[in-house]
């Protein structure tokens, strides 16, 4: 007994060194992988859109219900888009399928719904979107991010060859550590490209381009603080919900942010400025979203162009 109580200590202490080198490993080869192998892709550019576009979007409260209608109603007539959300849900919870995604029922109720394995192998969509859970750094670490993104990069690829695989940078919470906007900057170069990107064009075998969602808010913010306020823009909290009580929501945007997610996506997916785009929304539901004040929309708009027409990630 005293021995088999020694063997199956020497197998727990095993097994835990093992479960502490592979999580060391995938956080080493996160850190080290600079996509050299695949920047080849990303030099013959990338061909824009000449109409209007079919959208699949894959993610969790980050996409919602909102920004995709937003994205519609900036696009105009012909657009259209489905969609496969979860609360908080990962890259490999999708991709495992219903029973995974946690709050399934209720973020799907929407006729935009439609299951991402069908939709991707239906060939019908010019452009997939995915973006991974927050924190992502927990994402990478323990959801195997890398192995799942390059999964729903390479499904999308075979579904349609000539399809386009976006990848949307959100944000960390405003109360996470470090400081919320000197880490996004960081968080782009440390965790999504290596963590994301890179491995997805490399399953893919073609660009995965980003919309640097993250770096848009890290501009406008920066500029906003500085200059004491744009218009009704006066901090970050400013692009964030709150609960009925007034408590910040340290995570979710407002109107105000969606309607910037929503620019940047636009600027992204048609490869054009946002400059001169409505600004008075609806929401998904229908109802009238909070709409910035013609200068705040206005700044939105130029700085979203600013970042997205400068980063050859994108492909502009």
């Amino acid at each position: 007994m005293r021995y088999l109580l020694a063997l199956l200590a020497l197998l727990v202490v095993a097994a835990v060194a093992a479960l502490f080198y592979w999580r060391h490993a995938q956080r080493a080869g996160a850190a080290q992988d600079d996509g050299a192998d695949v920047q080849a892709l990303y030099q013959a550019g990338r061909a824009l859109p000449q109409g209007p576009l079919r959208v699949y979007h894959l993610g969790h409260s980050l996409v919602g219900r909102d920004m995709p209608a937003m994205l519609a109603q900036l696009a105009g007539q012909g657009h259209d888009y489905a969609l496969q959300l979860g609360w908080g849900t990962a890259l490999r919870e999708h991709h495992q399928g219903r029973e995974a995604i946690a709050g399934f029922d209720q973020e799907n109720a929407t006729p935009r719904y439609r299951d991402a394995h069908q939709a991707l192998a239906s060939g019908e969509y010019d452009a997939f979107v995915m973006t991974e859970m927050v924190r992502l750094q927990d994402a990478i670490q323990y959801k195997e991010s890398r192995l799942y993104a390059g999964k729903w990069a390479a499904e999308a690829a075979a579904g349609n060859p000539a399809g386009q695989v976006f990848l949307y940078e959100s944000w960390h919470a405003l109360d996470d550590q470090p400081d919320w906007l000197s880490r996004l900057p960081d968080d782009l170069e440390t965790m999504w490209k290596p963590g994301l990107l890179w491995p997805a064009a490399r399953a893919a075998g073609k660009p995965v381009w980003l919309i640097p969602v993250g770096q848009v808010m890290a501009r406008l913010v920066a500029e906003a603080e500085a200059r004491g306020g744009i218009a009704e823009l006066a901090s970050r909290e400013d692009l964030f919900g709150r609960s009925p009580d007034g408590t910040l929501d340290p995570i979710h945007p407002n109107d105000l942010g969606v309607y910037l997610v929503a620019l940047t996506h636009y600027a992204v997916l048609y490869g054009q400025s946002p400059v001169g785009l409505p600004h008075e929304l609806m929401r998904a539901d229908g109802s009238p979203a909070d709409a910035p004040s013609p200068e705040l929309a206005r700044r939105m708009q130029e700085v979203v162009w600013e970042v997205v027409s400068t980063n050859p990630l994108t492909g502009l």
